[in-house]
């Protein structure tokens, strides 16, 4: 089998605070993972035997087959997953075996190597997806009921979320911005079950352009004309003056 480069979606999942848990927790955990990506997987009409499936340690990357609809891995496969391990959460037996997980996805052009593994550029994006801060913060922020937050690429989302596809609510991912490494990029976050308060960060590459004249004492000065001849000049701490200009 040669190499071949085919469009892909490509999606990662991590578990939130893995370390420290213990090798029994650390194993259960990783396979109780899998069982319930694969569940969710099924529910979206997705074959796991038909995905290339890597370990990332105490996460999975995955890359669908070829045809699969994009659409299907944020829903239902999104919303199932969330609502396995919530299921699973209710039932476990202490906090080390209860899972919260990230969860990015996007899709592009990759190699589908002799060996049957995965390369290319869309999988080094996908794990700046997959540690990006903001994806980190909404999980953390969360309530504990809360299993999994969602950040997808620009890309990602243009083709499937911003469509209002069966079982997508656009009003319920927001922007954001984030750089990681070589990364500078826009996502859109969501966090089934639960709507997080939009960051302070602008999204990537959308600087504030609005450009104030600062006086010598740090004040915002803003200028402009009145009628009657008139030029006002006021500072942000609220002082005013008038310069009346007389007329010929």
């Amino acid at each position: 089998m040669e190499a071949q480069w085919e469009y892909r979606a490509v999606l990662a999942v991590d578990i939130e605070k893995s370390s420290g848990r213990g090798n029994v927790a650390l194993v259960r955990n990783r396979e109780t993972l899998r069982t319930v990506l694969r569940t969710a997987l099924a529910h979206s009409g997705i074959d796991w035997d038909a995905c290339v499936r890597e370990d990332l340690g105490d996460g999975l990357r995955v890359t669908a087959p070829a045809g699969t609809r994009k659409a299907s891995l944020v829903h239902p496969l999104v919303h199932e997953l969330a609502d396995l391990l919530r299921d699973h959460n209710s039932r476990t037996e202490g906090p080390a075996t209860r899972i919260r997980v990230r969860v990015a996805l996007h899709a592009g052009e990759v190699c589908l190597t002799p060996t049957g593994e995965v390369a290319g550029v869309p999988l080094e994006t996908l794990a700046r997806l997959l540690d990006a801060p903001p994806a980190r913060k909404a999980l953390a922020g969360a309530p504990r009921t809360v299993p999994v937050s969602l950040l997808m690429s620009q890309h990602f989302y243009d083709e499937t979320v911003r469509h209002g596809y069966e079982g997508i609510d656009p009003a319920a991912f927001h922007r954001v911005g984030f750089t990681l490494k070589e990364l500078t990029a826009d996502a859109w976050l969501h966090t089934p079950g639960w709507t997080p308060a939009p960051g302070p960060e602008a999204p990537a590459g959308k600087p504030d352009t609005k450009k104030r004249d600062r006086s010598p004492s740090g004040n915002s000065k803003q200028v402009g004309r009145a009628s009657g001849n008139g030029v006002v000049y006021a500072t942000q701490n609220g002082d005013m003056n008038i310069r009346v200009v007389k007329g010929p």
